[in-house]
């Protein structure tokens, strides 16, 4: 859904980064779709990253780490995006004020947590979520904020912004915003797009660390065959739904980010006139559909609807990271120079 308030459009998005992203770039005359900026940013990837804890468990994830859209879609745009951080709330606030002000448009990392306009069934302690600031009611004191997750643009009270934007723990956002300090530019997008394209396939095929790509999802697969189904079934089912949460309700999760990838191969392909490129993009949409079997098969395990059997769900993991490394091979084919 898209809103118009004061000159900036709010349109809902899959995902919190890759839908900031796109805003600020329609914001200022670059009107690129969502699935153009998760692909052209090389976001799409995978993780299983054990020594980093979220509530004890693992993080998973199907992306690059947070920061990687903001980054990456420097280059091809043309532009920089300034990031800032701070010291305390005080001086986070004086600065976010000072650029809404001089009518800038701001990204923010946040806390889901202390956002109150969301419902607090779906508030968790993750701070890597991403939205937008675009002004500020000089009465309440209130900032008018753009949460692509959401269907129309939003007030969140000062105190509450500001206990979101410095929440502690993993990936602690130490107030972090970011905005554009020059316009950005259309791409070169018979260039752009391959050697971003190349990038994902590098990353999910021949990063060296091995919890990284394909490899990082046969680790977590072997990981989930040594889970301890009869000794100790309720730490294996809180590890399994832990999976099934990291996949299906933070981001947009392991399908998600592959049917999105699977769009910007559809809209990548006549500009790039690599006609390949959309061939491709159905087998990927079938390879999420495979992530969102996987998910359901291990929640009917944790909810007993199934008998509890971690070495099925690793067989399975295993299966998607061998689809996964054929069509990444055919993809990066699909764009050799």
């Amino acid at each position: 859904m898209d809103t118009a308030t004061g000159g900036f459009i709010h349109r809902q998005a899959s995902h919190c980064e890759s839908g900031v992203m796109s805003a600020i770039l329609r914001h200022h005359g670059q009107p690129i779709s969502e699935p153009m900026a998760f692909g052209l940013s090389s976001a799409l990837a995978f993780a299983y990253l054990p020594f980093i804890r979220l509530s004890g468990l693992p993080l998973v994830s199907y992306r690059m780490l947070p920061k990687a859209i903001i980054r990456g879609l420097q280059k091809p745009f043309g532009f920089a995006m300034r990031t800032e951080t701070f010291a305390s709330p005080e001086k986070g606030a004086a600065r976010l004020n000072d650029l809404l002000d001089a009518g800038q448009v701001v990204g923010l990392q946040v806390s889901v947590f202390w956002l109150p306009f969301i419902p607090p069934d779906f508030r968790f302690h993750f701070n890597a979520h991403n939205l937008l600031a675009y002004g500020r009611d000089a009465l309440t004191g209130d900032y008018l904020v753009s949460d692509p997750v959401l269907e129309t643009a939003v007030r969140c009270p000062a105190a509450d912004l500001a206990r979101a934007r410095f929440a502690r723990g993993a990936l602690a956002p130490k107030g972090l915003l970011y905005y554009p300090a020059n316009p950005p530019r259309e791409p070169e997008w018979k260039t752009a797009i391959p050697a971003a394209v190349r990038k994902t396939a590098r990353i999910m095929l021949h990063t060296p660390f091995p919890l990284i790509g394909v490899k990082g999802m046969r680790w977590l697969a072997r990981a989930i065959g040594r889970l301890p189904a009869a000794a100790d079934a309720q730490a294996a089912k809180r590890y399994i739904g832990h999976l099934v949460r990291m996949q299906e309700e933070i981001g947009t999760g392991g399908g998600g980010f592959r049917f999105m990838y699977a769009a910007f191969l559809e809209e990548a392909a006549p500009l790039a006139q690599r006609p390949a490129l959309a061939a491709l993009a159905a087998e990927l949409v079938d390879i999420g559909d495979g992530w969102r079997e996987f998910a359901l098969a291990a929640a009917r395990m944790i909810r007993d609807r199934d008998p509890l059997d971690p070495a099925r769900l690793a067989q399975r993991l295993h299966a998607q990271a061998a689809r996964e490394q054929t069509f990444f091979a055919a993809l990066a084919d699909a764009v050799r120079k």
